[in-house]
């Protein structure tokens, strides 16, 4: 049982709130229709009802507030339009991310997409998915948790009416399970046709809530439904006696304002064959072939029935975060094919470069730059600029296609996936600069001979510096990407340290004090670059390094991006995302979500 009591909407300026003091019951069982036109704040009763929104009110699952829940989503499955997916992926691949993010075997992937019908097309691109395939990838989705409990905002939006059907039969047989139901929708007839109860929605208020039989019976219009292969001479016909004709099909039209007598009275006086003539109000049962459209189109022969939602105890609240992240955020990594044409097109760049400083001269360069591949023209390698665009995509893509789901589902913030990405793309940046270290020293061993190229084993000191910039790279872009995000400006965040912030520290480290700081630690950066000083200044050494611009405006960098990030994951907590608590009889009042 879901309860939603006194949901109300923050005001707007100069307007009331966008929904106002909604209270009505979800039963198990049971589908409740929330109907009303456009602008009625269907959505916005949903997104309040689910915590997305913030507002006042009170959701509760089996009497336990919907933000108390251990896992939302395993109580309360949610459609609420298309499928945020990287028009990249599979669909195969999304699900099992998301089957990573709850905790789940990635079999159950495979079954749900058999449910949904989507078996043939599993392996195919989200990209070129119809609006009816996505929006079955949606329900698997919305199902993979096994929830007990569906919310759908108008699913059939924009559906032909096969597909339609589908969607509606997909939600009885999920109501007959046992499970409880919310639909949204605009048409009258389609929601009494499938719902048990219909909730009525105006300006943001409830002005009706009863069932779907008295619903149908005291609000919508009856009508003569006729079916023939010479519906639309009948429909002229009747036309010229004032009748008002709709034609729903080809071959099928509806009248208004005339009984079954009067029309099959004028058919038989002209001859016309009728296949159907029947009473009907606008929440009669669907057309036959909309029936049977319960049958999956695209994979219709080896269709699986959906499994029955199981009941759950209701458990209290834990932050809501990836229950596998590490695994979550190599299927979202290389799901895709993003990383690789940008770990190429960094790892090309980079020899290039090393090639152009051989032809330029590389005896006096020191072996930092002739491992990295960095010219003195450029501000960064290009290896530690792909390092940073893999960490920025990180966040960038959970941000533009956002999977998860805040609320309802894991937090893309959470502080366990944060660190899955840190230690993904650390990891990434590693390897992209171990890489580009080999084939830079390749490239100048094949133009200038093995005499002239650095030994990467034997500078310890240069390629664990060059591994640090690397690395410092692509969390810069995760911090970045996060608290931006979009990818672009993460990869700015990236570029802005050697462009903006290291002239700044330059500037102030001009100074006497910071002469005297350069020069104290003079040792470590001219044994990162290949003049290593005596053993015995090995402390002098290490404080040479940090204090080396570019790596003081790295570090600066990620420790305000750091800072950024606690301090709005403090704020959110703060602020929360629920409704606030609502006070009335019997009501019992939640709080905002934590961040």
């Amino acid at each position: 049982m879901i309860q939603a009591i006194g949901l109300t909407s923050k005001p707007r300026r100069h307007a009331p709130p966008a929904v106002a003091d909604l209270t009505f019951d979800i039963p198990p069982g049971e589908v409740t229709g929330l109907l009303g036109p456009k602008g009625s704040g269907k959505s916005t009763a949903v997104r309040l009802l689910l915590g997305l929104q913030p507002g006042r009110g009170a959701t509760l699952v089996d009497g336990c507030p919907l933000h108390e829940l251990a896992r939302p989503a395993r109580a309360v499955g949610a459609v609420l339009g298309d499928v945020p997916g990287h028009p990249g992926r599979t669909a195969r691949s999304h699900l099992r991310m998301l089957c990573a993010a709850h905790g789940l075997r990635a079999a159950r992937a495979d079954e749900l997409l058999e449910a949904v019908g989507l078996g043939a097309v599993a392996d195919r691109r989200l990209g070129t998915y119809s609006l009816g395939m996505d929006r079955r990838l949606a329900f698997a989705a919305a199902l993979l948790p096994d929830p007990h409990a569906l919310v759908l905002d108008d699913p059939v939006r924009d559906l032909p009416p096969r597909e339609a059907a589908w969607m509606h039969a997909l939600v009885r047989r999920h109501a007959a399970a046992g499970g409880a139901v919310l639909l949204t929708g605009r048409d009258a007839g389609a929601l009494a046709r499938t719902a048990d109860r219909v909730v009525v929605l105006a300006d943001g208020r409830i002005v009706a809530d009863q069932s779907a039989a008295l619903f149908a019976g005291t609000r919508l219009r009856p009508h003569v439904a006729v079916r023939s292969p010479y519906a639309q001479r009948l429909a002229g016909l009747l036309a010229e006696k004032g009748a008002e004709v709709v034609a729903t099909s080809g071959s099928r039209i509806a009248v208004y304002g005339a009984t079954s007598a009067a029309v099959g009275e004028v058919a038989y006086r002209h001859g016309i064959l009728l296949h159907q003539l029947a009473d009907e109000s606008a929440a009669a049962a669907a057309p036959e072939d909309e029936r049977a459209a319960e049958q999956a189109p695209y994979d219709a022969r080896r269709r699986v029935p959906l499994p029955a939602p199981r009941s759950r105890p209701a458990p209290r609240r834990t932050p809501h975060r990836p229950l596998h992240p590490v695994r979550y955020e190599l299927r979202r990594c290389f799901g895709v094919r993003t990383p690789w044409p940008t770990a190429a097109a960094a790892l090309a760049a980079s020899v290039v470069c090393t090639l152009l400083m051989a032809r330029g001269g590389a005896a006096h360069t020191s072996p930092l730059r002739l491992l990295s591949g960095w010219p003195a023209a450029i501000p960064l390698p290009a290896a530690a600029v792909g390092a940073g665009a893999l960490g920025a995509l990180s966040y960038g893509q959970e941000f533009a296609y956002p999977a998860l789901t805040p609320g309802i589902g894991p937090e893309p913030r959470a502080a366990r996936l944060l660190a899955a990405k840190l230690a993904v793309s650390g990891a990434l940046a590693l390897g992209l600069a171990a890489l580009a270290a080999l084939l830079n020293c390749a490239a100048l061993r094949l133009t200038l001979g093995p005499g002239h190229a650095p030994d990467p084993a034997a500078l310890s000191a240069t390629t664990a510096g060059w591994g640090a910039l690397a690395v410092g790279c692509a969390w810069t872009g995760v911090f970045a990407a996060c608290a931006f995000r979009t990818t672009a400006l993460g990869l700015s965040a990236v570029l802005s340290v050697p462009l903006l912030v290291a002239p700044g520290v330059r500037a102030l480290l001009g100074g006497k004090a910071g002469r005297q700081f350069l020069d104290a630690g003079g040792a470590l950066w001219s044994l990162l670059t290949g003049a290593p000083q005596a053993d015995d200044r090995a402390a002098i050494a290490a404080l040479r390094s940090a204090a080396q611009p570019l790596f003081v405006a790295l570090a600066l960098s990620l420790s305000c991006l750091v800072i950024a990030y606690v301090a709005g994951a403090l704020r959110g907590r703060r602020r929360g995302r629920g409704p606030t608590p609502v006070r009335s009889a019997g009501a019992v009042g939640i709080e905002g979500e934590e961040g």
